[in-house]
């Protein structure tokens, strides 16, 4: 004897049996495993152009970093030529009656500044004269203004304090100027 009672119907199955999905033709088939292939080469070729852009920007980055490791260290050696130019500046005019161990050392000093800005040179840090060109945002900082002599137009710097000094092409330290003033 069954515990259920005899008067309960049966469950009735409300679920609808899916329909069977038709099998695909064999063109079908081919046809999607073709757009598959062509969405996997077309996915292969975008990570490799990604992998190969990747390789490249990490070269740059690693080869700025090479050049500008050296820009601090760069700035203080820039320091020191200027300094060595105060000195050369400093010394009065070369006479024929001078003495003979006055012009030895000022002969010697302007042979260690040429040695030192060939260094420099070759180093990729260039001095960059900026005495009567025209102002430029980028290399100089203007430190005042004067009334622009005849035939100099407004705008040219008309006096350095000191050079612009470059590394590889990047300003390492403007220089400091008077510009002739616009009327």
């Amino acid at each position: 004897m069954s515990d259920e009672p005899a008067d309960k119907p049966e469950a009735v199955n409300d679920a609808v049996a899916p329909e069977a999905m038709p099998e695909p033709s064999p063109e079908e088939r081919v046809a999607a495993l073709e757009a598959k292939v062509a969405e996997l080469e077309s996915a292969l070729l975008y990570a490799r152009a990604e992998t190969q852009n990747a390789i490249r920007r990490g070269r740059e980055e690693t080869d700025k970093a090479r050049l500008y490791a050296v820009q601090k260290f760069a700035a203080d050696v820039v320091e020191a030529a200027e300094n060595l130019r105060r000195g050369l500046d400093a010394l009065p005019p070369a006479a024929e009656d001078e003495a003979e161990v006055v012009a030895k050392l000022r002969g010697g000093f302007e042979g260690v500044e040429r040695f030192f800005l060939q260094r420099l040179e070759a180093n990729g840090i260039q001095r960059k004269a900026a005495q009567g060109e025209p102002f430029d945002p980028e290399l100089h900082q203007a430190m005042s203004e004067a009334p622009a002599p005849e035939g100099v137009a407004p705008g040219t710097v008309l006096q350095a304090w000191s050079s612009a000094w470059t590394l590889h092409g990047r300003l390492l330290k403007p220089a400091m100027v008077v510009v002739a003033a616009k009327a």
